[in-house]
């Protein structure tokens, strides 16, 4: 599916997810960023690594994005996710900052 460009910061992080690219994925990510999955928060990238291992890269996560919509700082994705965890739609927000995302908020 076509959709507009997605920020840099954004595709490397989804691209490092879907190649199962740990150390990328956490370079994605500022220093004191976070995951908000549904309101459980993983600041930092030992969190972040540890909330990955178990239920995002770990689980061979596959996201296909099928749309997004930037507003000021944030983008939000909606993709259909994959893998041996959680598989169906979702939406994934991301706040950038400079060129890392400061949160990946799993929205829906």
């Amino acid at each position: 599916m076509t959709h507009a460009p997605l920020p840099i910061a954004v595709a490397a992080a989804l691209e490092a997810a879907n190649a199962g690219a740990i150390e990328d994925f956490l370079a994605a990510f500022t220093d004191d960023g976070a995951v908000d999955d549904w309101g459980r928060e993983f600041r930092g990238h030992d969190a972040i690594r540890g909330w990955s291992d178990a239920e995002f890269i770990g689980k061979q996560v596959r996201v296909d994005v099928t749309g997004c919509r930037t507003e000021g700082d944030t983008t939000t994705v909606s993709a259909q996710v994959g893998g041996n965890g959680f598989n169906g739609p979702s939406d994934f927000a991301f706040t950038v900052r400079g060129n890392r995302v400061a949160l990946m908020r799993i929205t829906g």
